[in-house]
């Protein structure tokens, strides 16, 4: 069956249809509600509430543009509109000016590892980081989807960067640590 026809029957509220677009697509929005959540079983509801979604206005889709772009575009929306209305996205200040710029260093880290940090994030920064850094929102953008400022969300990006480095050079460090006490002991 082509794409057409399942959005077709999807459009009809066909079952099946419905389970096969599931899943087709499943598995790349599910990694976007997982950018987006702070565990995995978040990341699940989010999944089940964003298809919720798509099966009930698939019929507002018109075959123009991509349709999994589409569909991402409504999972990030699903998962941002449980987030837009919560105080915690609102910055503490939105003084701009203190503001502070991190240095990216080099580091060996596993795409696991800087994953995790990121989902551990408190969900203000998360939400900032990812659409900023990882889906290339503007600042503008990003304030008009969480219904923030402009200012908010640059000072959340930097706060997001700034825990995520300290978080990198404290695994860093420890990591340093270890291979002195392994070294140490083995010539012991």
């Amino acid at each position: 069956m082509s794409l057409e026809e399942l959005i077709h029957k999807c459009k009809k509220n066909d079952r099946k249809a419905q389970a096969q677009l599931y899943s087709m697509f499943s598995p790349v929005l599910f990694s976007i509600c997982l950018k987006y959540s702070r565990n995995k079983t978040e990341a699940e509801d989010s999944l089940h509430d964003s298809f919720m979604t798509i099966y009930e206005k698939i019929g507002q889709y018109k075959s123009k543009g991509s349709f999994e772009g589409w569909l991402k575009r409504i999972t990030v929306n699903t998962v941002l509109q449980k987030y837009r209305k919560k105080e915690y996205l609102n910055a503490v200040t939105e003084n701009t000016e203190d503001i502070i710029e991190v240095e990216q260093e080099e580091s060996e880290i596993s795409l696991q590892t800087l994953l995790s940090y990121i989902q551990e994030l408190p969900s203000k920064y998360r939400i900032t980081f990812n659409l900023y850094v990882l889906d290339g929102y503007s600042h503008k953008e990003i304030s008009e989807l969480l219904g923030t400022t402009v200012g908010t969300s640059k000072s959340n990006l930097a706060r997001a960067r700034l825990i995520l480095k300290e978080k990198i050079e404290t695994k860093t460090a420890q990591s340093i640590i270890v291979g002195i006490l392994i070294f140490g002991l083995e010539n012991a």
